[in-house]
């Protein structure tokens, strides 16, 4: 299976541990509620963990392939985006997940984008919220 469907199963079952080999040591993750990108496996494992507890019935709705260039490197690089819905405090939330790959098929970077802004601010503050009882933040 490749990484995008076992990123797509791992996140939909709400398997932390099987993201952890899909990932490079140095995966940045940019957020829409944050100007700065997560950077790190550590890091953005704590991120996923905290969003698969705060995401409700968090589903895959379609995939896009294409490629497109990374904010790391400015290399171009092959990219899977998915399309998704959860709800979130009774706020549903339409959003994408782009994944960029790397040479092995590890995911390098990873952007997300999130509507609407209501949905953005509520997950913002749960998203900190959650980092903080981590002690990630």
């Amino acid at each position: 299976m490749e990484t995008a469907e076992r990123f797509r199963a791992a996140v939909e079952k709400r398997d932390l541990a099987a993201l952890e080999d899909l990932f490079t040591e140095d995966i940045r993750l940019n957020s829409p509620v944050k100007f700065t990108p997560f950077e790190g496996r550590p890091m953005v494992l704590g991120l996923f963990g905290v969003l698969l507890r705060v995401f409700e019935d968090l589903r895959y709705v379609g995939r896009f392939e294409g490629t497109a260039e990374t904010g790391a490197d400015g290399e171009h690089a092959p990219g899977v985006i998915l399309p998704f819905r959860a709800t979130l405090d009774g706020k549903e939330i339409h959003g994408i997940d782009l994944l960029q790959f790397d040479e092995t098929g590890r995911v390098k970077e990873f952007t997300v984008m999130v509507r609407p802004q209501s949905a953005v601010q509520v997950l913002g503050e749960a998203v900190l919220a959650g980092l903080v009882a981590d002690g990630l933040a």
